[in-house]
């Protein structure tokens, strides 16, 4: 699966952005949630995701980098979100947590920062829909991939598999295809990817060649 990050899609058309995407191989609109607190910047919030639901023909996965996302997990599935992250280092009851976001119908996924060990996951692995793996410190669009995401992916595929769990592997930052290729072969089942995509000349090709090496390399 390819999730673009609208990230760093083009504000001022978000709309087309979003149609192009509808009409795209995309599997997921790739929805970053940034609160000031927990990571150092701002992004999109409630409003935003309500207007790209009312278009949007692709599941919207809001990823909530914010330092209280049970406050806001009803908002956002309210809001059209299919699919909802929060982040394992700022969750104080997580398995409550998780438990409220599918009582809301949506897709549950925990997100960990590149520092932190899959093996945190190991108690809840058999109750998320999907991990998301940051492959760069959360906060902004546009940095370095850090390597040791590959070794992450194939603990956490292992994990997985040793729980015969039903978990997705979802890796996000710094996404090319260099570096998919690679985290493909090693497990992952979605890439997202923002720069990669946005400033490609041609957005669609783009998204294709990341869909592709699931054909090639899974």
């Amino acid at each position: 699966m390819v999730a673009p990050s609208i990230l760093s899609a083009d504000l001022l058309s978000l709309g087309d952005e979003i149609r192009l995407l509808n009409h795209s191989n995309a599997d997921w609109i790739h929805f970053d949630v940034m609160d000031g607190v927990f990571v150092p910047n701002l992004t999109f919030g409630i409003p935003i995701c309500e207007a790209i639901k009312q278009i949007a023909q692709k599941p919207i996965d809001a990823h909530l980098m914010v330092a209280q996302p049970e406050q806001l997990i009803p908002s956002f599935a309210k809001a059209g979100a299919s699919c909802i992250s929060i982040h394992y280092e700022v969750v104080t009851h997580l398995h409550r947590t998780i438990t409220q976001i599918k009582e809301l119908g949506c897709k549950a996924g925990v997100a960990i920062n590149p520092h932190t060990p899959v093996s945190v996951l190991e108690d809840i692995i058999g109750e998320l829909d999907y991990v998301c793996l940051m492959s760069v410190n959360p906060g902004y669009a546009g940095q370095k991939f850090i390597s040791h995401t590959f070794e992450k992916v194939a603990k956490l595929r292992k994990l997985i598999e040793k729980q015969n769990a039903n978990a997705l592997i979802q890796v996000d930052g710094g996404i090319n295809i260099e570096n998919g290729k690679e985290l493909v072969k090693q497990g992952a089942d979605i890439l997202v990817a923002a720069n990669f995509i946005y400033k490609s000349s041609n957005k669609l090709e783009a998204i294709d060649s990341l869909k592709n090496l699931f054909v090639i390399y899974k």
